[in-house]
């Protein structure tokens, strides 16, 4: 399950365009955090997460969020200012699961490394589809966890929700704030669509005029399970509330939400109906194992701000820029825990989530209290209009800074579980 959610430029207090995601996915699958300059690849093929595909002559700088076995990713910006985030979908396309197709994640990087403009990406993910299209598993452990994909994509100057079933697809443009879940949710309101006549389709009834995307192949019932019209609901409400007050900070606080009054939530007792997923077994088998909030400037350096670790109610958010910039290891975790920011997180959210109502509400205190430092450190290097090492030189302190931090406070998590 997951959500993402965007905010055009004319309803942000900054003017800037804001787009953010959760990340969920399976508990163990760690996510790691990939820097790709701009190549000018030599290969004739690429080789994606199953399958090649012709590889182009040059490949944009790009930062991504990524299952860290995947050559694909859930989220990611380009040096343009593209920025994609991807969600399963349900539909009642069958697959004959043989892994002969792109994944979603593969066609989100295919397109932020091949595209400058958010209409671009829809082309080029729209095209692949319709050449290799996505008959590929999308699970980690979860060796039959298949599903189609759904796209919300943008530049400053514009953005698209692109929906997908088989090699069917429609978008349609966003028009101020928006945001998509894991149902498909375009109905008769799309920009363009086209339809395929797939073998494995139940609905066999390809209607020209008057067609519903939604309506001709949605999964009701999985879709149903996720709850993801009620996600929706609440990340576009918790949007629109704001108004012209959009800021970055109001899409971190919007993807922290459990969808439940304050002091009502419980890790045990989480369902699908959380923003930020808490996985409890089999009806609700995903965590958030990442986070992104995008603002994309016109005239400036753009801020991808990262979690680089899950649970983002138990997190706070890193800022990434374009440049040169290698952070090894601390972003590139193995399947076991290792000393990668995402594991020492993951075990220090453990040690939160046995006391959750406690706990989580001090350290919630102590991380607010460091995000808005840095909000006011970016705000006021921005304004002098700094060298992309100076940003790079921010960025690195402030991993430093939450990695010192997160180093005390397992310390205090080890101290209380030997009294305890």
């Amino acid at each position: 399950m997951c959500d993402t959610l965007v905010a055009l430029p004319a309803f942000t207090r900054s003017g800037n365009l804001i787009l953010g995601k959760n990340s969920d996915r399976e508990p163990q699958e760690a996510q790691a955090i990939a820097h790709f300059p701009k190549a000018f690849p030599k290969e004739k093929e690429l080789q994606c997460t199953f399958i090649k595909v012709s590889q182009v002559s040059e490949t944009n700088e790009v930062i991504l969020s990524k299952p860290f076995q995947m050559w694909g990713a859930e989220m990611g910006v380009n040096e343009y200012g593209l920025v994609i985030g991807n969600e399963a979908v349900f539909t009642n396309v069958k697959f004959d699961k043989k892994k002969v197709g792109l994944t979603g994640m593969d066609l989100l990087r295919l397109a932020l490394e091949r595209s400058k403009k958010a209409m671009e990406a829809v082309i080029c993910i729209t095209d692949l589809l319709s050449e290799f299209g996505q008959n590929a598993c999308g699970g980690y452990q979860n060796n039959d966890f298949y599903y189609h994909n759904s796209f919300l994509i943008a530049d400053h100057s514009e953005a698209f929700i692109l929906e997908t079933a088989g090699k069917s697809w429609a978008y349609k443009r966003v028009t101020g704030i928006g945001s998509i879940s894991n149902a498909l949710s375009i109905a008769e309101d799309f920009e363009a669509i086209h339809l395929e006549k797939e073998a494995r389709t139940i609905q066999r009834i390809f209607a020209e005029k008057g067609t519903s995307f939604q309506g001709k192949f949605s999964d009701l019932l999985y879709s149903k399970l996720g709850r993801a019209v009620r996600r929706q609901a609440c990340t576009t409400g918790f949007l629109e509330k704001r108004e012209t007050g959009i800021e970055a900070v109001t899409f971190f606080e919007a993807l922290r939400q459990h969808n439940l009054p304050e002091g009502k939530f419980a890790p045990k007792k989480a369902t699908t109906g959380s923003i930020c997923m808490h996985a409890t077994g089999l009806t609700n088998p995903s965590d958030t194992t990442g986070s992104m909030v995008a603002e994309i400037r016109k005239n400036q350096a753009h801020t991808v701000w990262l979690t680089a670790t899950s649970h983002p109610c138990m997190s706070l958010y890193l800022p990434f820029y374009f440049g040169e910039n290698d952070h090894g290891p601390l972003f590139n975790p193995s399947s076991k825990p290792d000393q990668s920011l995402w594991w020492k997180a993951k075990k220090l959210h453990k040690w939160i989530a046995k006391e959750y109502q406690n706990r989580q509400p001090e350290i919630r205190k102590g991380l607010d209290a460091m995000q808005d430092i840095w909000l006011d450190q970016e705000k006021t290097l921005l304004h002098y209009h700094p060298f992309n090492s100076d940003l790079l030189k921010f960025s690195n302190s402030c991993i430093s800074e939450y990695n010192s931090w997160l180093d005390d406070k397992l310390s205090v998590a080890g101290e209380s579980a030997r009294k305890g």
